[in-house]
């Protein structure tokens, strides 16, 4: 029989136990709303950035150059006025409409700025009105960031900033209604309902509030359960704050594309990629662009698309107007322009992934992982864009090359690029294999390779640091050599040409890379005397004291042998390798200066002898190849260097300004034909050619005197003596001995050149 009295109780428990659970439901919500949105902490990701160009007068540049890199930052040809981001050639001249940014040491206006260039270089630098500046710096590339969860990046901005015709659109075209509704609106619930009766899915309905909640809290599927929790949030969202507050977030949070890897969120990097210029220049057209893509950021791709993303747009543009946003004569201009986005090359995460490793790891010494890649640190590196590109340009270009030639066997050779300045340890250019774009295994860090000959100069170093015993033209054995060693094999090295050559001079030794003598010299010296100074150069890896460790049978990584090889190109001075200048706040506020570290390891008179014989590496030994590519005025000092069963080509090299390591080999070590100069030193060749280097010329050090010799003798010589040479020595060191060709006429001269050499330094007190 049925009790009445007992349904209506078990009803009024089941109101309200459902009433008790929608109101703890709609409490949760109520704090997830209030906690998640208050503040409107987006994860921003640390920013990452080239160095900046700084154009003076006597910048060794070509316009071509400049422009390219204007381009890259995605500056448009030809003048708009009112707006910066553009440039304007003019002959000799380039105009450019520098855009506002914040250094790190503070805010630098939009200006115009006037560059004159000649003989690849620039010969002045005026303000608009023609005065001549000290100085124009552009602002740095953007060249990646270390992102936050799904590669979100974005680009915050306020709602003061973005252009009153991108939010009328937006309202015309989303949401008509958003000034007025609480958060959900009626007859698009309505729409969305008979949608779902009809069977044909949740379709529409959303108002911008329920947009931003379905994008900031909710995840994307299409359930009846996220439909109304989403409008449970966004009645709440509208009751905790203002809609000011409300669309300003929805305009850092919409998704408007991708990147390759990384996604673009909010209109303020969506105008920067698309069309160059911050938020706040946009035009009717472009803001009517961006909204139009708001329905399907791929679908309405203006890069794929175009088309279809004009179409959009134009249905945009007659919205706005239809609704009273936009004048007859706004619309009509408007539908006439073109789309107008940016034709750059798509970046991803990052454009340069190799060196944007380098960057991490270095940051990582000094910040928590999460703060990189929530906090919006602005980190300003040392990457040089023009030296990168030249970099990446010719690590591809000659390994296709070796490929379709099977030059060094069959095709998968690999390679890697290391490019510092030779004074400041700056590293400007790193590649970490022949996919310049790839994100995966890091050859210039991580790639461990025998470096065969690269160790060579550091013995002769070791050699020259005792004037008393070596000098450049000391004879050094280069014959037949067996190193006897308690428990394990003899070991005899032999030359790259198969032949011994007697006793040659130190410095054709090392000009020739010859095994026998070097072994030979580095036993006599000390193994242990010369791993010192290997770790003195840089090099923190542990060697093991065999005499085969002369030769290179040690693994170093590029960025290990550059950190070796700069010592050397610095004249001795051990400058740890950086690629971060400074670390700022997302609002410029200073964190971190990473300022320039200097040891002096070496005294200069050994380096100069050793960069002297490096210099006769490229002028007359196993790197004379390097004439292909730049002329000997350049003075280039290097070394080549070849692994056992031509496994691994490398040559490390130095000019005036810049210091370069390539390795070519492959993944796999298999034996190839592979030589320093046919493999490696090309590459090297072709990229700094595309640099035009400064030449390298030596300050000689007081302890360093210039003596001709004659090189058949190897004793002091003179003008009489064919093909004589002119080398340094250490003072006191130079051969004291005439060889048989010096003329009396050439005695008598030496005298008179000493002698006034005497007075000079009484007089002078030197």
């Amino acid at each position: 029989m049925f009790d009445r009295a007992k349904f209506w109780r078990y009803s009024r428990y089941t109101v309200l136990t459902v009433a008790l659970l929608a109101a703890a439901f709609t409490l949760y919500l109520d704090m997830r709303v209030r906690s998640e949105f208050e503040g409107r902490r987006f994860s921003l990701p640390a920013r990452i950035y080239a160095r900046p160009l700084e154009l003076h007068a006597g910048l060794r540049i070509a316009q071509i150059d400049v422009v390219r890199e204007l381009q890259e930052a995605g500056y448009g040809q030809g003048p708009r006025e009112g707006e910066p981001g553009w440039f304007a050639n003019d002959n000799d001249w380039l105009e450019v409409a520098i855009r506002p940014f914040v250094f790190w040491d503070g805010p630098q206006p939009a200006k115009r700025v006037r560059i004159a260039f000649e003989g690849g270089a620039v010969r002045a630098v005026q303000d608009a009105e023609g005065r001549d500046l000290p100085l124009a710096r552009l602002e740095p590339l953007a060249i990646g960031g270390i992102y936050p969860a799904n590669n979100e990046d974005r680009v915050l901005v306020r709602l003061s900033e973005v252009p009153k015709p991108l939010v009328q659109a937006l309202i015309a075209n989303e949401d008509r209604n958003f000034y007025s509704h609480h958060g959900f609106d009626l007859r698009g619930i309505a729409r969305a309902a008979f949608s779902f009766l009809r069977f044909k899915g949740l379709q529409g309905g959303s108002t911008l509030t329920q947009q931003l909640v379905k994008n900031f809290f909710l995840t994307p599927e299409r359930t009846l359960s996220r439909k109304v929790t989403e409008l449970f949030m966004a009645v709440l969202l509208e009751m905790h704050y203002d809609k000011d507050e409300i669309l300003e977030t929805y305009l850092n949070e919409i998704y408007l594309g991708q990147d390759r890897d990384r996604a673009i969120h909010g209109v303020g990097l969506a105008s920067l990629f698309y069309f160059g210029k911050t938020v706040e220049h946009l035009t009717l057209a472009e803001s009517a662009l961006l909204v139009g893509m708001v329905k399907g950021p791929t679908f309405y791709d203006p890069f794929r698309n175009p088309e279809r993303a004009l179409e959009r747009r134009n249905l945009v543009l007659r919205e706005t107007k239809d609704r009273g946003f936009a004048t007859m004569e706004q619309y009509a201009q408007a539908r006439a322009a073109d789309l107008g986005v940016n034709q750059k090359a798509a970046m991803g995460t990052s454009p340069h992934p190799a060196f944007l490793d380098l960057v991490h790891r270095q940051l990582r010494r000094d910040y928590d992982e999460a703060d990189l890649r929530s906090e919006g640190l602005r980190v300003f590196t040392t990457l040089a864009p023009r030296v990168q590109a030249a970099a990446e340009r010719a690590l591809e270009r000659k390994i296709a090359q070796f490929d379709r030639g099977k030059i060094f066997g069959e095709p998968g050779l690999e390679g890697a690029v290391v490019v510092t300045d030779t004074q400041s340890g700056e590293v400007q250019a790193l590649v970490g294999g022949r996919d310049v774009r790839f994100r995966g295994f890091n050859r210039a860090l991580d790639a461990g390779r025998p470096v065969g000959s690269l160790l060579k100069p550091a013995i002769y170093l070791t050699a020259l640091a005792e004037p008393s015993r070596y000098t450049l033209v000391t004879p050094i054995d280069d014959g037949p050599f067996v190193w006897k060693s308690r428990g394990a094999p003899d070991w005899e090295p032999t030359n790259y040409d198969k032949t011994f050559h007697g006793a040659v001079p130190l410095r054709t030794a090392l000009a020739q890379s010859y095994n026998a003598a070097t072994a030979r010299l580095g036993t006599d010296i000390g193994v242990e005397k010369v791993l010192a100074t290997i770790k003195r150069l840089g090099i923190e890896r542990e060697m093991q004291p065999f005499a085969s460790t002369l030769l290179g049978a040690v693994d170093l990584s590029p960025l290990e042998v550059a950190q070796m090889y700069q010592t050397i190109a610095s004249g001795g001075f051990r400058t740890p390798l950086r690629a971060i200048r400074e670390v700022t706040t997302q609002d410029g506020r200073p964190l971190k200066r990473y300022a320039l570290a200097v040891e002096q390891a070496f005294p200069p008179e050994p380096m100069y002898l050793i960069t002297a014989a490096m210099q006769g590496v490229v002028r007359e030994g196993t790197g004379r190849s390097l004439s292909n590519w730049l002329p000997p005025e350049t003075a280039v000092a290097g070394k080549t260097g070849t692994t056992t069963e031509q496994r691994d080509a490398w040559f490390a090299g130095f000019t005036g300004d810049r210091l370069g390591i390539v390795w070519i080999g492959y993944d796999d070590n298999r034996a190839a034909r592979l030589s320093g100069a046919g493999a490696a030193l090309p590459v090297w060749g072709e990229m700094m050619a595309a640099l035009s280097p400064e030449p390298l010329a030596l300050p000689k050090p007081d302890g360093i005197e210039n003596v001709l010799i004659d090189p058949e003798s190897g004793l002091r010589g003179d003008f009489a003596c064919p093909g004589a040479v002119e080398l340094p020595f250490a003072q006191g060191s130079a051969p004291a001995e005439r060889a048989p060709c010096a003329s009396a006429l050439g005695v008598a001269v030496e005298g008179v050149k000493q002698q006034a050499k005497s007075w000079m330094q009484r007089l002078f007190g030197r």
